[in-house]
C-alpha cells in the first residue's frame, strides 16, 4: 500500500499522542497519521503502580481515544526506513507513506547492564507494552524476593509498591552514595531512604551487581563486594537510551549526547522532520549542554511546540531548554525536585545561595491530614535569579514544585518571591504568614 498523509507521527506515547493532537488544533485541513508499533501502550509513570495501588493492572493502558475523537488515523505497524529524498516512510509489514511533515515520537528502550546472567528468566526490564507488563506483575507477584536495580524515581516507586503487596523480601540497589542523587541533596534523598527502610526495603547503596546466578531463571545475585543474596526475581529500572536507529540510518544528526538534534522548535538537521519526547536530545535550561532527562511533562511540552510549529513557527511556543522537573510518592512522602540542585549548580561553577525552611501544609497546625513540608530554593548570587527548587511534604508539595517550575521557567527573582501572592485556606496550605516557598527565599535574601 502507498498512501500520501500530510503529517505523519512515529510513536503512540504522550509525545506522540500530544504533537498529533495540537498539529489537529492548528492544522484542522491537515490530514495526520500515527503509527503505532504497540498494540496496547501503557501510561509510562503509573506503571509502577500496577502492582498494587491499581486493582487491575489493565487501567493502566494508555488509550487512543484522543487520537479517534480528533479524526487522526492510528496504523499498528512499524517504521523501519525513512527516505528523505522522497519524504516517505517504509514499515513493516511493506506499506509506504508520503509525508509533508514528519513527527519522530520514538521513544527510548530500557538500559540493559553488560551483567552475566542478565538475560536469565526473571529478570525484567521495563518495557512501555501493556501485554508484557501484565505478565511481569503477574510473575513477580508470585516471587518471594525481588531486587530492583537502580535507585532513581522509577526504582524507589517499583520498591515502595512492590511492599504494599506482602509477603515479599524487597532489596534495592543503587551504585550512587545517595537515592534519587541526580535530583536531589542529600538531606531530602535521606527523607526517601528512611521511608523506604520503615517499609521494610532492604537498601543497598555504593552498590553495583557483578553478576546473575542461576541455572535458567534467577536464583541469586553477586554483587561486585563479593555479597550474595538469594533472589527470584529482578527489576531493572537504571534508565533508558533514544531510539534514533531509524533516524541515524536517514542521516539525521545527534546532538552531543544520545538523542536527535533539534533546534527550538523541535526541528530536527531535516526541515521537515520534528522529534520529540525521549528520541529528542535535551538541552539544560541553564547551561545549554546536552542532559538526559526523560519525562512524560518534557515529551509533552516538546509536543505542542512541535505540532504548533508544522509549518509556521509560533514564536511564543519555542523550547527554551530542560528545566528538569521531578515528583515522586514514596509511602505518603511527596518529593519534587526542579532545576538545579544545590550539588548541581555547584559542579556547573555558578555562585549561589540556598534558602531553606520547615513547617506544616495546613493552619493551625492540629488539623487532621496536616504534614510536616519542607522547601529548599537555589538563586544566583548576583542576579537573585532562581536556579532551582526541592520540596517535601504533604500531597500539596506535588503542586508547590510546579509552582516553582514556572517560576524557573519565566526567571523569578529572589525579591519577586519574597513578594509572592498567593491564596491560602487552613485545609490546603501552610498559614499565610509562614508560606515556605515565601520563607524559603526571606531565608536565602538574609545570606546575600
Amino acid at each position: 500500500m502507498n498512501r500520501k498523509v500530510d503529517i505523519l507521527v512515529v510513536g503512540a506515547g504522550p509525545a506522540g499522542i500530544v504533537s498529533a493532537v495540537t498539529a489537529r488544533r492548528y492544522y484542522p485541513d491537515k490530514n495526520i497519521l500515527v503509527i503505532k508499533n504497540v498494540a496496547n501502550g501503557c501510561i509510562p509513570c503509573g506503571i509502577p503502580y500496577m502492582f498494587s495501588s491499581l486493582k487491575n493492572p489493565q487501567d493502566n493502558i494508555l488509550g487512543i481515544d484522543s487520537l479517534t475523537k480528533n479524526n487522526i488515523e492510528v496504523a499498528l505497524d512499524e517504521a523501519v526506513k525513512i527516505n528523505r529524498e522522497g519524504k516517505s516512510i517504509k514499515t513493516k509489514s511493506a506499506d509506504e507513506y508520503v509525508y509533508e511533515k514528519l513527527i519522530l515520537a520514538t521513544g527510548s528502550s530500557p538500559v540493559i547492564p553488560k551483567i552475566s546472567g542478565i538475560d536469565k528468566k526473571g529478570v525484567y526490564p521495563i518495557y512501555k507494552d501493556m501485554d508484557y507488563l501484565k505478565t511481569c506483575v503477574e510473575e513477580i507477584k508470585k516471587a518471594k524476593s525481588v531486587l530492583i536495580v537502580g535507585g532513581g524515581f522509577i526504582g524507589i516507586e517499583f520498591a515502595d509498591e512492590i511492599s504494599n503487596i506482602g509477603g515479599i523480601d524487597v532489596y534495592l540497589v543503587e551504585a550512587l552514595p545517595h537515592l534519587l542523587t541526580n535530583s536531589f541533596d542529600q538531606d531530602f534523598s535521606l527523607l526517601a531512604e528512611e521511608r523506604l527502610k520503615a517499609r521494610g526495603v532492604k537498601i543497598f547503596l555504593n552498590t553495583r551487581v557483578g553478576e546473575i546466578l542461576g541455572k535458567d531463571k534467577v536464583e541469586r545475585v553477586r554483587f561486585e563486594t563479593g555479597e550474595e543474596l538469594k533472589i527470584e526475581s529482578i527489576i531493572l529500572g537504571i534508565g533508558a537510551v533514544p531510539n534514533t536507529k531509524l533516524a541515524t540510518d536517514a542521516g539525521l544528526d545527534l546532538g552531543r549526547g544520545k538523542g536527535l538534534w533539534v533546534d527550538e522548535y523541535m526541528r530536527t538537521s531535516d526541515p521537515d522532520i520534528f522529534a520529540v519526547g525521549d528520541c529528542a536530545g535535551k538541552r539544560d535550561f541553564y547551561t545549554r549542554r546536552d542532559t538526559a532527562v526523560m519525562l512524560a511533562s518534557t515529551a509533552t511540552a516538546e509536543a505542542r511546540v512541535a505540532g504548533a510549529s508544522l509549518y509556521q513557527l509560533k514564536v511564543v511556543r519555542e523550547n527554551k531548554g530542560t528545566i528538569a522537573i521531578y515528583s515522586t510518592y514514596v509511602d505518603g512522602l511527596v518529593l519534587g525536585s526542579a532545576g538545579l540542585t544545590e550539588t548541581s549548580a555547584k559542579k556547573e561553577g555558578f555562585e549561589i545561595v540556598a534558602g531553606n525552611t520547615e513547617g506544616v501544609d495546613k493552619h493551625p497546625k492540629g488539623l487532621p491530614g496536616a504534614n510536616k513540608i519542607k522547601v529548599k530554593l537555589i538563586f544566583s548570587r548576583q542576579s537573585g535569579i532562581l536556579m532551582g527548587g526541592q520540596v517535601s511534604g504533604g500531597i500539596s508539595a506535588g503542586e508547590m514544585i510546579n509552582i516553582i517550575g514556572m517560576a524557573i521557567q519565566k526567571r523569578v527573582s529572589l525579591t519577586e518571591l519574597e513578594t509572592l501572592q498567593m491564596a491560602t485556606h487552613p485545609y490546603l496550605t501552610s498559614a499565610p504568614t509562614m508560606y515556605p516557598i515565601v520563607l524559603a527565599a526571606q531565608n536565602a535574601l538574609g545570606k546575600v
